[in-house]
C-alpha cells in the first residue's frame, strides 16, 4: 500500500511526552498488514460497551487482581488513610485516598496489582516500534494509535507519526471523531489513514451510550472525505444499544455519500471480554453481560452494505 506524502508540521521538534498504557504487538485488527498497536491513554466518550475502561481517565491506573490475592494484609499495612481493608466480598480499595499504590503493588507477594500507564516521549516510543519495521515491510503494515482517544495527545501522535512515515513506515489513527476539526485535522494530515468508528446515527441514542451526540462525528466524517484520507469505518452492533435496523441502514447511507475514500467497512460484534477490567479497577460493568448479536441481523447488515457496492468484512466470532 503505497505512502501518502509525509506532511512536515511547521515548528521545531518537540520530543513530545505522550501517557499509553501499552504496545500491542503483531496485530492483524487495527488497519492492514501486521500492525503495532499503540494504546493512549484518555477519551472523552464513555462507551457502554467499552473494553479498555483504563484508557478512559487521563493519568495512571492500578488493576488488583482478586484471583491472585492471599489475603495477607502486606498492603493493608502501608496503605496511606486505610484506604485498602478486607471485606467479605473480597479486597476493597479506595483509590481516591491512596497515594501509595506503587509501595502497594511492590510490597504484594503475588503480583495481585498491576500499574497501567507510563510517559514516553515520542523519539522513545518510535524507536521501539522500529524494532519490528521487518514485520510492517513484509506485511505492508504498520503503526495503529488508538486508545481511548489517540488524537487527544495531539502533539505526540504528530511528533510521532512524522517520524515514523520519514523512516516508511505506514501510521494509522484510531479514532471516534469527536473532538475539534482543526484539532483532529492536525493529526489526520500526519497519518496515512484513519478507522474511525461510527457507533450509531442517532443522536439521541449516541448521547445515551456514550454521553456525548454525534454532530461533530458525523461532519468530521465528511471533513474526511472531502480531503480524500483514506478510511475504515467500523460498526460496532450491541444488542439493545444501537442495533435497530433503521439505523444501521442510516449509517451505511452515510457511509456511501462518503465516496471512495471510505476503502473499507468494518462490522463488529459485541463482546463482554473488558468486563473483568472493570472489576480490577473497582469499577461498574455499565450494561449487563450475556448480551448475543443476533447474526441475522449481522448478516443483512452484511448484505445491505454489499448491494450498496460498499467493500465490508464481517467480523468472525
Amino acid at each position: 500500500m503505497p505512502l501518502s506524502p509525509v506532511r512536515k508540521i511547521p515548528g521545531p521538534d518537540m520530543n513530545a511526552k505522550g501517557l499509553i498504557s501499552t504496545i500491542q504487538k503483531y496485530s492483524t485488527k487495527d488497519g492492514p498488514g501486521i500492525r503495532s498497536t499503540v494504546f493512549c491513554i484518555g477519551c472523552n466518550l464513555r462507551c457502554k460497551w467499552c473494553s479498555n475502561p483504563e484508557l478512559m481517565e487521563p493519568g495512571i491506573k492500578y488493576m488488583h487482581f482478586e484471583n491472585r490475592c492471599i489475603h495477607c494484609g502486606a498492603c493493608v499495612s502501608i496503605a496511606n488513610n486505610q484506604s485498602i481493608k478486607f471485606a467479605e466480598e473480597g479486597c476493597e480499595i479506595d483509590r481516591a485516598r491512596c497515594t501509595n499504590m506503587d509501595e502497594c503493588m511492590d510490597i504484594c507477594p503475588r503480583e495481585a496489582f498491576e500499574k497501567v500507564g507510563y510517559e514516553i516521549t515520542s523519539e522513545e516510543l518510535v524507536g521501539k516500534l522500529l524494532r519490528d519495521k521487518v514485520f510492517y515491510d513484509q506485511s505492508a503494515g504498520g503503526v495503529t494509535f488508538s486508545g481511548g482517544e489517540a488524537a487527544l495527545q495531539g502533539d505526540f501522535v504528530v511528533e510521532a507519526a512524522q517520524r515514523l512515515r520519514q523512516q516508511g513506515v505506514h501510521v494509522a489513527l484510531d479514532t471516534a471523531g469527536c473532538l475539534p476539526w482543526c484539532e483532529l485535522k492536525k493529526v489526520v494530515e500526519t497519518v496515512d489513514m484513519v478507522l474511525y468508528d461510527i457507533k450509531t446515527f442517532d443522536r439521541d441514542i449516541h448521547k445515551a451510550c456514550t454521553g456525548a451526540g454525534n454532530e461533530t462525528i458525523l461532519t468530521n466524517a465528511r471533513n474526511l472525505a472531502r480531503m480524500n484520507k483514506e478510511m475504515i469505518i467500523r460498526l460496532v452492533i450491541v444488542p439493545g444499544w444501537n442495533d435497530q435496523f433503521t439505523d444501521i441502514k442510516k449509517r451505511l447511507n452515510f457511509i456511501k455519500e462518503l465516496g471512495k475514500s471510505v476503502i473499507r467497512v468494518d462490522i463488529l460484534r459485541y463482546h463482554a471480554l473488558g468486563a473483568g477490567k472493570y472489576r480490577r479497577l473497582g469499577m461498574e460493568y455499565p450494561i449487563r453481560t450475556g448480551l448475543e448479536c443476533d447474526e441475522t441481523l449481522l448478516e443483512a447488515t452484511r448484505q445491505m452494505a454489499v448491494e450498496l457496492n460498499l467493500n465490508v468484512h464481517l467480523a468472525e466470532k
